[in-house]
């Protein structure tokens, strides 16, 4: 049975069973449903750290050169920045359960052609499909903990999110090691091992998580999907190629930069108009999110660049092997691990929830400086000392950061709001991946050629003809001199990159310290909107009773 609200709202009784009446959900029955969620969660992390060790193999494979090997991370980075916000506009006006199963297909089917690809074109198309489907994933599975769940008890299952990305972010690149290094299985397997996860996901999912749908009559706002789309697509490549095929300050970045931001000024002004906009404008008149999303931004550089850029330490630096790089980077998952749980666990008990947001803003910018420190011949100890840092503050902001924005908007709201925080994350994170990696290679250029100097014109000549249109030079082939030149160019100039990363972070701890510690609410959303929707029925009621006595004495 379905009711109907005054603003054309039909909340239909219920999305596969459940608790219709917005009843507060057992932890048993949470648990059962956070199984198949946190299953592709899993999926959705692993298929983006998976490639990270394994694409100097795959782009050899293939026949591709650096810009291939640029656009396989950044197709799945932009695809997945630019449908958040659509994905979290859809959780509000549709059913979450099947979107999540929408999203998870989606996955699958790109994840099954990426590993049949014969062609770096080709591989690249099948990463944006995959990019679309992580990025609903990553937006719904927020979404639906917070239906579920009251922000209070939100942080004790919060640390179960965080261990899942922990778990995916430290098994993805080990696995692709493995995968790539082991000859009867082979890169393809880093796309296919993914599916039967997802597959699993979509069957626990299906018998497991029962939430109310609240549909709405109303049309999505596919015009200011498109343009905000556009708008961080455009700027997307132009970051990516900017220092590459076009220098920085060029008629090119010029272009580009005017067209993103014309495109986003539309996006505003069809939003401001929309009747139910993708990212609702009057959000950003609460500071929280305004400061949560702006905060986010500067996060997601920093985790991002923790990720992606440790691979190519350990591996070219300090030359590991890929599933050596992988699990040498423990320390830092160990770290976000520990936090997220054990903050998520203390929250739900004091309701307290800014110290940890500070603290962890502290951390991160003090592991990244301390990081831009190392060098090729850095002791081991001291690096994971200070990626344990780094973890343990992105642990400690990232899901704070979702959780004071849903604190702070009702039902209908909350899936535009988690969408908006983890919208400006990924972008931080894909814009800053693509800025720093064109300074890394800027500065690694610099300090090969100072190491040159010493060396003579035979080494000079022996390194260009070795690094040649490679994005990553072998290091086994090179003399010793030139192969330590080299590796010390790689360990200086990915340690100035975590220095302006630290910069970044230090930006987000500025920003943490201005956002308002809101009492943390003790109802679901669920919950919340039942009661909403009971509020509507009795209205009538509650006014013919307020009617009444007057009516008694205007008759006396």
């Amino acid at each position: 049975m379905a009711t109907t609200t005054p603003d054309g709202v039909r909340a239909h009784a219920k999305d596969g069973g459940g608790s219709p009446d917005g009843a507060p959900m057992t932890h048993r029955q949470i648990m059962e449903a956070l199984s198949g969620l946190l299953l592709g969660m899993f999926v959705a992390i692993l298929s983006s750290t998976i490639v990270s060790n394994a694409l100097p193999q795959i782009i050899s494979d293939l026949g591709g050169g650096q810009s291939a090997y640029t656009w396989v991370v950044t197709a799945s980075l932009l695809a997945m920045t630019a449908t958040t916000p659509l994905w979290g506009k859809l959780a509000d006006l549709y059913s979450k359960k099947a979107l999540v199963q929408i999203a998870l297909s989606i996955y699958v089917l790109g994840s099954m052609a990426a590993g049949l690809s014969q062609n770096p074109g080709t591989l690249i198309a099948c990463r944006v499909v995959q990019g679309i489907g992580v990025g609903g994933l990553s937006a719904l599975a927020q979404i639906v903990m917070a239906a579920m769940i009251s922000p209070r008890e939100r942080g004790r299952y919060s640390g179960y999110l965080g261990a899942t990305f922990a778990v995916a972010t430290v098994g993805g690149p080990l696995l692709g090691g493995v995968i790539t290094d082991t000859s009867w299985l082979g890169w393809r397997w880093c796309f296919y091992v993914g599916v039967p996860f997802a597959v699993i996901a979509l069957i626990v999912l299906q018998k497991t998580l029962r939430l109310p749908v609240v549909k709405r009559d109303v049309k999505v706002d596919w015009a200011g999907a498109f343009f905000i789309s556009a708008a961080v697509s455009l700027l997307l490549v132009w970051v990516t190629f900017a220092g590459d095929k076009y220098d920085w300050l060029s008629w090119q970045t010029y272009t580009m930069v005017a067209g993103s931001v014309v495109l986003g000024a539309i996006f505003v002004f069809i939003e401001s108009k929309a009747s139910e906009p993708i990212i609702p404008l009057r959000l950003f008149r609460n500071r929280t999110i305004t400061l949560s999303s702006l905060a986010s931004l500067f996060v997601g550089v920093a985790m991002f660049a923790g990720t992606v850029f440790f691979a190519q330490y350990f591996q070219l630096a300090r030359d590991k092997s890929p599933t050596m790089s992988g699990v040498l980077t423990i320390p830092m998952i160990g770290g976000l691990f520990v936090s997220s749980t054990v903050s998520g666990q203390i929250i739900t008990r004091t309701g307290k929830w800014k110290a940890w947001l500070v603290s962890g803003g502290v951390l991160v910018t003090a592991g990244l400086g301390l990081l831009s420190t190392i060098r090729y011949d850095t002791a081991y100890w001291k690096v994971a000392v200070f990626m344990a840092l780094l973890g343990l503050g992105i642990g400690m902001m990232m899901q704070n950061l979702v959780l004071c924005t849903q604190n702070q908007v009702e039902a209908e709201d909350l899936g535009s709001a988690s969408s908006t925080v983890t919208f400006f994350r990924s972008l931080g994170g894909a814009v800053g991946v693509s800025a720093l990696g064109a300074v890394m290679v800027h500065r690694i250029t610099d300090y090969v050629k100072d190491g040159l100097t010493d060396l003579g014109p035979k080494y000079a000549q022996l390194a260009s003809s070795s690094s040649g249109n490679s994005s990553i030079p072998d290091m086994d082939k090179l003399p010793a001199p030139l192969r330590t030149v080299m590796e010390s160019a790689y360990g200086h100039g990915i340690a100035d990159v975590f220095l302006i990363a630290a910069g970044m972070a230090f930006l987000a701890f500025l920003i943490t310290l201005f956002i308002k510690e809101v009492p943390l609410r003790t109802a679901s959303a669920q919950t919340q909107a039942a009661s909403s929707e009971d509020t509507v029925q009795d209205a009538p009621k509650a006014a013919a009773e307020a009617a009444a006595p007057a009516e008694e004495k205007a008759t006396s």
